[in-house]
């Protein structure tokens, strides 16, 4: 999925594997998805930050989470813009836009242009991908 060398995090599937879960590993490392309304964030709204499962970089502030209704732990912006890598993806017979954590490559969900103000986008994330972090 990945090309490795770009990221600072490097490890080898069986260290990634050591690391995660079975679907934390398919959906980090093989940009799989889990079914809306399955995973924990979802519905989550404690105050704190959502961070990558890979590394643990922070890229979402609970305070830019939103109820977009799509069963997804959804953000209107990253932390920063150097967070978040964005590669275009035309799997599944449509157009979209991936997200990555940009220090591990471990893929994070999509970003769609039907979210709130300010920034009028939507950052549809996998539980898998991420982990909490309580304020």
């Amino acid at each position: 999925m990945n090309d490795d060398d770009k990221y600072k995090v490097k490890k080898t599937d069986a260290e990634w594997k050591a690391q995660l879960d079975p679907m934390q590993f398919e959906v980090a490392r093989h940009a799989a998805t889990e079914r809306p309304f399955s995973g924990k964030y979802w519905d989550h709204w404690s105050d704190g930050s959502y961070n990558c499962i890979g590394c643990g970089a922070p890229l979402f502030k609970s305070g830019t989470k939103f109820d977009a209704g799509c069963g997804w732990p959804s953000y209107f912006e990253p932390v920063n813009s150097e967070v978040i890598e964005r590669i275009v993806d035309k799997t599944h017979g449509m157009v979209r836009v991936e997200v990555r954590c940009h220090n591990c490559g471990s893929h994070l969900g999509h970003v769609f242009e039907d979210g709130p103000q300010p920034t009028g986008e939507r950052f549809c994330i996998n539980s898998a991908a991420i982990d909490f972090a309580p304020k």
